[in-house]
């Protein structure tokens, strides 16, 4: 080998050679190409060996990588897949992004799946994202409970909370979103009622029967986490008993949405 990293907080030694990395990927050439043909050091003067210090990349991820320009392939697991993933993106390797999207589809799983549409998102993998969101609309009330859901960004969130087919039932979203927001309050250190702007915009509350909306608006006298003129909005449709004055798919039942006998005066044309 001619060039060595050392990567990850372990410090792990990675021997290459610099060849392969720069003609395989244009961001290794760029690292790697002082003194080679073309280049404007002077004749024979040697390129740099390393050591190239990778603190911020887990060893194994970084050795998936290598191992798909020496080879054309990569041996993958659960718990590098999307490290792997934003790797592919940063160096620019199409190919080995492709094979990550793969196996991430193929191994999708409750506790993963938010991370994976999170990540797609990120990186613009729209048919990921599209894979992603329909397991979660398989399997919403497992979904909302792990770890993952919690540490989606608003966007995403906002995103998930606009889908038709979610399986769970508007109230049980209103507390999975809140649970989400106050996690959210907690590590970006901002009002509930902030981190949660977004997201509540998708809450379907007139879904939602008076006993239950009223059950609702005492609990967010607490947070503030619903902005009062959707909870009067959400009232004014009771009242009327119409969805009139209320975005149309605000009404809309979810595929998981339990059946209220105030549906039936929910706008009728609403699809």
């Amino acid at each position: 080998s001619d060039v060595t990293f050392v990567v990850g907080r372990e410090q792990q030694k990675v021997f290459a050679h610099r060849c392969v990395l720069a003609c395989r990927c244009q961001a290794f050439q760029g690292m790697l190409g002082q003194g080679l043909a073309g280049s404007e050091d002077p004749p024979g003067s040697i390129p740099p060996q390393g050591p190239f210090i990778l603190g911020n990349v887990q060893p194994e991820v970084f050795l998936a990588v290598i191992e798909f320009l020496y080879t054309n392939s990569v041996t993958l697991n659960s718990h590098i897949a999307l490290e792997v993933l934003t790797s592919s993106v940063e160096y620019g390797l199409q190919d080995l992004c492709k094979l990550c999207v793969k196996f991430i589809k193929d191994t999708l799983s409750v506790e993963q799946v938010c991370e994976a549409l999170q990540a797609a998102v990120t990186y613009g993998q729209a048919d990921l994202q599209q894979h992603c969101l329909a397991f979660i609309e398989g399997c919403t009330a497992a979904v909302v409970r792990t770890q993952g859901f919690h540490e989606l960004s608003d966007v995403v969130l906002a995103r998930v909370l606009r889908s038709d087919r979610l399986a769970v039932d508007e109230l049980d979203l209103v507390q999975a979103v809140r649970e989400w927001a106050h996690v959210s309050s907690a590590v970006l250190e901002r009002p509930v009622p902030e981190v949660a702007a977004l997201p509540v915009q998708e809450l379907r509350l007139p879904l939602l029967a008076p006993s239950e909306l009223a059950t609702l608006e005492n609990h967010n006298q607490r947070d503030l986490l619903i902005p009062v003129e959707s909870i009067a909005a959400a009232w004014r449709s009771h009242t009327l008993r119409k969805g009139s004055g209320v975005p149309s798919r605000l009404c809309r039942p979810r595929r998981g949405t339990r059946p209220r006998d105030h549906h039936r005066h929910l706008d009728p044309h609403a699809k």
